[in-house]
Formats: structure tokens, sequence, C-alpha cells
């Protein structure tokens, strides 16, 4: 069903790259945090809801009524599933950090992340995002978008290097009930060029699995290969080794990804 790769850059950890992992925990830290949790303190705002609707009314919380439509499993993250486009994730190494949906010359990368019962960490983000990249060279500016305000601007294809060559994103976010889901439209769609509605309606079908359990905020929720991909793992990885076992060099190669919407491992 899927494929894997890898990459060696996967990211330099930070709100305008948000490869890696330190840019989510780190480079992200609330300075304002005295060690309790939003979700610990007594009398806390009721949780807020997704911030203005995008183009089907979502993303949506695993908590509240939400369209039925075949989506993959990726734990704290429900994607739906186009024929048409290629699903990859992302790792650091250690975890994985996002999620990819590839069609044409463009991608959208998504991933969520544990936020305040009062909400409107999307609007401290992006703050973050702008400084970030005025930093680095790239001049950013904050538009308006299917989901609220967003932020458009040319990145170096890689980090850190603002000389290098450079390639249009758009960073959209909205705030969910204690969750913030991040999504970056990358390529032509980010200009036009391609059409972007349908990374749009995917980022709007998007179902956030947020938990219950306490998390500090900004804190990356968990993301995980689909349950159907992570056992035609384990099969293939128990052939080979039966395969080694027994020396058979004729066995069958059970690997689950060579057809149909591809799942590509980056590091």
């Amino acid at each position: 069903m899927f494929r894997r790769r890898r990459r060696e850059d996967a990211d330099q950890g930070s709100p305008a790259y948000p490869d890696g992992a330190e840019g989510t925990e780190g480079a992200w830290a609330d300075p304002g945090d005295q060690g309790a949790w939003d979700d610990d303190v007594p009398g806390a705002e009721a949780a807020a809801s997704p911030g203005d609707p995008g183009v089907s009314g979502g993303p949506w919380d695993a908590g509240e009524a939400f369209p039925e439509r075949e989506r993959a499993d990726f734990g704290s993250l429900l994607v739906p599933i186009v024929p048409t486009q290629q699903i990859e994730m992302a790792t650091d190494g250690q975890r994985f950090i996002w999620v990819t949906v590839r069609s044409g010359g463009s991608e959208l990368r998504v991933h969520a992340f544990a936020a305040p019962r009062s909400g409107g960490l999307w609007e401290d983000v992006r703050q973050e995002i702008v400084a970030e990249l005025s930093s680095a060279g790239p001049a950013a500016q904050e538009t308006g978008g299917p989901f609220g305000p967003e932020i458009f601007a040319h990145v170096p294809v890689e980090p850190g290097a603002p000389s290098a060559e450079t390639r249009p994103v758009r960073f959209i976010g909205v705030d969910g009930p204690r969750w913030l889901l991040r999504g970056l439209i990358i390529g032509p769609a980010a200009v036009g060029q391609e059409p972007a509605e349908p990374f749009e309606e995917i980022f709007s079908d998007i179902v956030v699995v947020r938990g219950d359990h306490p998390m500090p905020p900004r804190d990356m929720l968990e993301l995980r290969l689909p349950p159907e991909v992570q056992q035609e793992l384990e099969q293939q990885a128990a052939a080979e080794q039966a395969g080694q076992e027994t020396g058979n060099r004729f066995q069958t190669d059970l690997n689950p990804f060579d057809r149909g919407p591809e799942f590509t491992e980056t590091r």
C-alpha cells in the first residue's frame, strides 16, 4: 500500500522549518509556562472550537461528529485518502514528525500539537514563524485564507541557506479543542500555479485525535504507522527472517509498499 524512503536533512528544528523534533519543543517553548499545564488548571476556560471553518467545515476533533470517509489512521491524525495522491511520513530518526500528501509538484505537510484549553496558540505561532523567517532572510507576509490568517513566504529549499534556491510555502493553522493543527502547502500550489483546493479540502477533512491525557502545550501529538501498514511490515520482516533461517533465496517478496497510495518514511 505504501513505500518508504529516507532523507538525511530532515530539518533544522524551528517554527519556520517544522521538519524536526527540536522545533516542536525547544523553539516553541512557552516563556510564560511556569510548570502548570493548562489542562490541569482548575477553572480553565471551556475547550476552544476549531477556528474559521475551512473548505468543508473542518478540521474535525475526534470527539465531535464528522463526515465519514476513507482516512488513513496515523494515530493523532486521521488523514483523508485520495487515490491520485501519495501519502508520506517523515521521521527525525526517533519518531514520526509529519504526514505529507503529494500531488504533482506540490505537497501538504501536516502535524498537530497540544494546546491550552483557552486556545489561541496559532496566533502566537504565526508571530514566531514571521520572526524566524525574517531573521533568516526570507520576507514573510500574513494573508487571509480559507482557514483564517495564514503566512506566505519563499523559503530556502535547504534550511539555513538563505542564498540557495527557494520555494513558495503557505503556513496554515487551525486551533481546536486543546490542539493546534498546522499545515504547509509547498510548491506551485502555494502560488496558484497548481490547484491548492485539493490540499485545502484534505486539510479541512482531517480528524485530530487529541486524547484525554494532559500534555504540555506545544508538545507534538504522536504520529504512528497505520495499523495495516505496521502489520504488513511485521509480516514482511517475519518472512524475511524465515527465509534467512531456511536459506531460501527464492522466497516471495512480501513488500507492502509496491502499489496503491504510497507511504514514504523521510529522514
